[in-house]
């Protein structure tokens, strides 16, 4: 064995013993971290393999200022610039909040973006998607606010083989003005345009980490290269309902001081609205790791 084979499974060791499998097909969990220091090395390759394992992860019990989360997410590459703006016209900060807030501070029923009730995964509109989108609950509702996953990995394995040789080899269109149309968004500006404008993906992904296919689908996708446009906009939303069945997807029900992140090269997710938005407050904490180009 070399002796990188050898450091691999001595972090998978400590990562097994570190982390927990989570209820469902994907996740796991722990309680044993203090991220408010920065970890030792061999707890950092701990964390990067249970990652790379389970390709969700739950830290608990965290409170995380925006200079730690920052640096914490730093161990899985560089951080990502973000093009959303917000009422003001400002741009978010690389750390920033999500939440259900209107500009006062006080919780509205439609919040001021929409898209993250859809299917998706992370940036997938630009060259480089992102490779992993970390969250820390900050203020949650009594119940509901739920964020969901599915693992786009076992719905590949699951498709027919005639359906996989089918889909294997296309590229599908990833498209912000697309899915700015089809969420009912706000459409994109000029220069957001200008800045991503489509690009086509593979719609089967192989992990660089693992050499697992998935599907590489959601709100984005806005066509299929090749394919007439109505017969590729059928087969991507076949896709969807498949890849979105119950049996691939875990239900996040958030607890104070989770810490939650997640690999946007192998998994869709989305919010739930399943709680009084005009009435309740949820503010989560954000930053994304940038990723590479999709192969």
């Amino acid at each position: 064995m070399t002796s990188l084979h050898a450091q691999a499974s001595a972090s998978s060791a400590v990562s097994s013993a570190i982390f927990r499998p989570l209820d469902g097909i994907i996740g796991a969990e722990t309680d044993m971290l203090d991220l408010s220091r920065p970890l030792d090395d061999a707890a950092a390759d701990a964390v990067r393999a249970a990652f790379r394992d389970h390709h969700l992860l739950v830290i608990r019990n965290q409170s995380l200022d925006k200079e730690r989360m920052y640096r914490f997410a730093e161990l899985f590459g560089p951080i990502e610039s973000h093009m959303i703006r917000l009422a003001d016209g400002s741009k978010w900060d690389a750390v920033h909040t999500i939440t259900n807030l209107d500009a006062v501070g006080n919780p509205v029923a439609k919040p001021f973006i929409s898209s993250n009730y859809f299917w998706h995964t992370d940036k997938s509109f630009l060259r480089e998607p992102s490779l992993l989108t970390m969250l820390q609950a900050v203020e949650l509702p009594p119940n509901g606010g739920d964020t969901q996953f599915a693992d786009m990995t076992a719905a590949y394995d699951a498709l027919p083989e005639a359906t996989r040789r089918r889909i294997e080899g296309l590229k599908s269109v990833q498209s912000l003005e697309f899915m700015r149309r089809y969420t009912g968004s706000a459409p994109p500006t000029e220069e957001d345009i200008a800045a991503a404008p489509p690009i086509a993906h593979p719609l089967v992904r192989i992990h660089p980490e693992t050499g697992r296919k998935s599907l590489y689908i959601g709100m984005y996708s806005s066509h299929i290269e090749g394919l007439p446009e109505e017969e590729g906009r059928a087969l991507l939303e076949e896709l969807l309902e498949h890849a979105t069945q119950d049996r691939f997807v875990y239900t996040h029900r958030w607890k104070h001081g989770d810490l939650v992140f997640w690999d946007n090269r192998c998994l869709l997710h989305r919010a739930t609205a399943n709680y009084e938005m005009g009435k309740h407050r949820r503010v989560l904490m954000r930053v994304v790791v940038k990723g590479t180009v999709p192969e």
